[in-house]
C-alpha cells in the first residue's frame, strides 16, 4: 500500500478548485485536497523527460495509471472567502493611472479566492499498489521537493512511505465510488504529456496561457464522503446545503422551497452563463419516469422540545444527474446569501460540518432504517383511497422499494411537524389534491433522504427516520 501524507504547516490551504476564482464568486475552496494536485506537484517538484535532475521520471507513470486512491481528511473545515485586494503594477511605458499608496504606480485588482482551514491539517492518499524500492525511492524525492500545495501561502509537509492499507478507528475517508456524492480531480493516463505540451506553450506564449485551455486535465472522479453510508448514494444525493437565520415557521414550506428554487435557478445561470438543466426546473422533459432535482425544507422536529421551524435547505439530486452538473449546482448553492420573496427574507450560510442546528445535518435525514414518517404532509398522486398498493406506487416513483405496512393521518406523527391548511400546501392554478401525514414501514433499513407523493420536489412528503413506533402521537384515524 502506497501511502502519501500531506501536512498543511500552517493549517490552511488554499487552492483554486475549478479556475473561478478570479470572478469574485467562489464560495467554497477545494477539500480534501485533489490527488491530482499532489501529482502535478509532484511532477512540478523535479520535471519531467530532459528536464528531471535528480530521477527519470518513469517513477510518475505508477501514479498517472494507479487505481483511485482514497483519501483520508477532515470533513470538518472552515471555508473563508477573502477579500479582493490590490497589487502594485511595474511596467514599462508612461503611467496612466495612479494608486494613492504608491505615487505613479498603477495597480491591479487580485481576488485571492476561498481559504480552507480543515479541523485536522494532514491528509492522507492511499493508492492500493504495490510499488519497488528504486521507484519509491524517486517519488520519495521529489515529494521532498514540493515546498507547497496550491498557492504558495499553503506549504506543506509531504511524506511517501509504505504503510497499513487500513485507516485508523475512527478516521475520516473519502473512498472512490461511483454512485459518489462529490466529485474530486484524479491523475488519468496520458497526464504528464498533456502537462508537458501545457508548459512548453506557457514557456512560449507566456500568461497568455492556462489551464482552462487545456480541458482534458480537468479529470475528475465521483467520491463517498465519510458521512454517506456505502450503496446509499445511489438513491441519488443531496449536494448542498444551506443554513437559514433566522429560522422560518414550517407553515411556509412551500414559499421556502420557492425561493430556494429561484435562487439556484438564478445563481445558475449568473455563474455559467447557460440555461440551467432540465433537472433543476422540470421543463424540457417528454416522457415519463424521470427524476427531477428536490428541494427541500429542514424542519426541527421528532423530539420533545421541537417547534417545527425550518433551520436549512438542501438540494437532492437524482442519481442518474451527471456529476459536472452536481459540482456546478454546489457551486451554485453554495454562493447563495440570502432567499428572499414570498414573504421570506432570511440569510443563508452554507452548511460545511456545523454540529448546529441539528436539521442541517445531513445524518438526520439520511440514516438507514427501516421506519419513515412524514415531516411534512405527502400530496397524493391520484384522487383514490390509501392501499398499502397506491403507497407502493408512491415509493416506486420516488425511487423506493416497497413498503410492509403503513398508517396515515391527517394530523401530524411527529412531534412539531405543522398541520397545513390547503392554501399552504397547494399552489395558485394547479390541481388540488388530497395530503396525509404517513408512516411508512419497510422490510429492511432505507436509507434517504426519503421523501412521497407528488409534491417531492418541493419537500413536501419529507420523512424522517424513527425508532420505536411507541415514540410517535397516537393519530386520529389508521389505515393500511
Amino acid at each position: 500500500m502506497l501511502t502519501a501524507t500531506v501536512e498543511f504547516l500552517h493549517g490552511t490551504f488554499r487552492a483554486d478548485p475549478d479556475g473561478t476564482a478570479h470572478t469574485g464568486r467562489l464560495s467554497h475552496g477545494e477539500w480534501p485536497p485533489a490527488p491530482s494536485r499532489l501529482f502535478d506537484a509532484l511532477v512540478a517538484a523535479d520535471g519531467t523527460g530532459e528536464r528531471c535532475r535528480h530521477t527519470d521520471g518513469s517513477e510518475l507513470g505508477v501514479l498517472e495509471t494507479a487505481p483511485c486512491p482514497s483519501i483520508e481528511a477532515s470533513v470538518q473545515a472552515h471555508h473563508q472567502q477573502l477579500n479582493d485586494r490590490f497589487v502594485v503594477l511595474q511596467r514599462g511605458g508612461s503611467v496612466t493611472k495612479q494608486q494613492q499608496e504608491y505615487v505613479a504606480r498603477t495597480a491591479a485588482l487580485v481576488r485571492p479566492g476561498v481559504r480552507v482551514s480543515p479541523r485536522v491539517s494532514t491528509v492522507l492518499y492511499r493508492w492500493p499498489i504495490e510499488i519497488d524500492d528504486g521507484k519509491l525511492r524517486a517519488l520519495q524525492v521529489r515529494a521532498a521537493r514540493i515546498g507547497y500545495l496550491g498557492c504558495a501561502d499553503s506549504p506543506v509537509r509531504v511524506r511517501i512511505e509504505r504503510l497499513s492499507d487500513t485507516a485508523a478507528s475512527g478516521a475520516e475517508v473519502f473512498e472512490p465510488d461511483e454512485a459518489g456524492d462529490v466529485a474530486i480531480g484524479v491523475p488519468a493516463p496520458g497526464r504528464v504529456q498533456m502537462l508537458d505540451a501545457a508548459f512548453a506553450a506557457w514557456t512560449e506564449h507566456g500568461t497568455s496561457v492556462g489551464r482552462s485551455q487545456y480541458p482534458a486535465l480537468a479529470t475528475k472522479t465521483t467520491y463517498r464522503s465519510p458521512s454517506v453510508k456505502e450503496g446509499t448514494a445511489a438513491h441519488g444525493r443531496v449536494v448542498a446545503a444551506l443554513i437559514l437565520r433566522p429560522a422560518v415557521s414550517g407553515r411556509r414550506v412551500a414559499a421556502v422551497a420557492a425561493t430556494f428554487k429561484a435562487a439556484v435557478l438564478r445563481r445558475f445561470q449568473d455563474h455559467h452563463g447557460e440555461e440551467p438543466p432540465g433537472v433543476l426546473h422540470g421543463h424540457g422533459f417528454e416522457k415519463t419516469g424521470y427524476h427531477l432535482a428536490r428541494y427541500l425544507s429542514l424542519p426541527d422536529v421528532g423530539h420533545a422540545h421541537a417547534r417545527g421551524r425550518i433551520h436549512a435547505v438542501a438540494l437532492w439530486l437524482p442519481p442518474e444527474c451527471d456529476e459536472t452538473i452536481g459540482t456546478a449546482v454546489r457551486e451554485a448553492v453554495h454562493s447563495i446569501r440570502r432567499l428572499g420573496g414570498q414573504g421570506v427574507d432570511v440569510s443563508a450560510e452554507a452548511w460545511d460540518g456545523q454540529r448546529r442546528p441539528l436539521a442541517a445535518r445531513p445524518g438526520r435525514w439520511t440514516r438507514p432504517s427501516r421506519r419513515w414518517v412524514t415531516v411534512f404532509p405527502a400530496i397524493h398522486e391520484r384522487h383514490v383511497p390509501l392501499t398499502l398498493d397506491e403507497i407502493g406506487r408512491w415509493c416506486r416513483h420516488a425511487g423506493l422499494p416497497q413498503p410492509v405496512s403503513f398508517r396515515s393521518s391527517r394530523s401530524p406523527l411527529l412531534k412539531g411537524s405543522a398541520s397545513l391548511a390547503p392554501t399552504e400546501v397547494h399552489r395558485p392554478g394547479k390541481p388540488r389534491r388530497p395530503y396525509s401525514h404517513v408512516e411508512l414501514q419497510f422490510d429492511e433499513p432505507v436509507a434517504g433522504p426519503v421523501v412521497i407523493g407528488s409534491g417531492r420536489q418541493r419537500g413536501f412528503g419529507l420523512c424522517l427516520p424513527v425508532g420505536d413506533r411507541s415514540t410517535l402521537p397516537t393519530p386520529s384515524k389508521e389505515r393500511g
